[in-house]
């Protein structure tokens, strides 16, 4: 995938033509200068541009991008629309819609089965808003993500992800410590 008219180097479909009628839930493209500062600093796997690892890379930040800052999924170029369906620990997998109903990624991403009076985090009292909040507050400079292993190519593609940030801000009445806050996972 060729790099945005923009010029983030990490995603595309911000920029461009392409993007001239994009709803955007901010008013503008995503400005993502701190998150990628981030993963420049952070990151432990250099991929080669255009290998499969980058590509699946990009791809997966394109959508990270698309699902916190398109308002339509109408706009969302990076998956197939009709097919894409988003599950979390063998969860019933959602389509876009759905994730947006359940006020947005980071929600879906937290979903748990914990009593309420033990979560710190509750997806299901959150908004796509103060979910948007409670993250931009905690992890100032964004929440860097990248792909450590490609396990196989298309048409199923699963690979293996580190997603990471510093806790610089406030987090529910909990002062910031400035600690790695970072965790791994699987998707396909």
């Amino acid at each position: 995938m060729a790099i945005s008219a923009g010029g983030d180097e990490h995603r595309s479909f911000i920029h461009g033509e392409g993007e001239k009628n994009t709803q955007w839930r901010f008013g503008a493209p995503p400005d993502h200068d701190l998150v990628n500062k981030l993963f420049e600093e952070g990151r432990t796997q250099e991929w080669p541009v255009g290998s499969l690892e980058e590509k699946v890379q990009r791809t997966v930040k394109s959508l990270e991008m698309e699902l916190q800052h398109k308002t339509r999924p109408e706009d969302f170029k990076s998956v197939n629309r009709e097919k894409f369906r988003f599950s979390v620990n063998g969860r019933r997998g959602i389509s876009l819609q759905e994730l947006r109903e359940m006020g947005g990624a980071y929600n879906a991403f937290l979903q748990t089965n914990l009593p309420k009076e033990l979560r710190i985090y509750d997806s299901e009292a959150e908004t796509m808003d103060s979910s948007h909040e409670a993250f931009t507050t905690t992890f100032p400079r964004g929440f860097a993500l990248e792909i450590l292993q490609v396990y196989s190519g298309p048409p199923t593609i699963a690979f293996k992800f580190r997603h990471w940030s510093y806790m610089d801000g406030p987090f529910q009445g909990h002062p910031p410590t400035g600690q790695l806050v970072q965790f791994f996972g699987k998707g396909g």
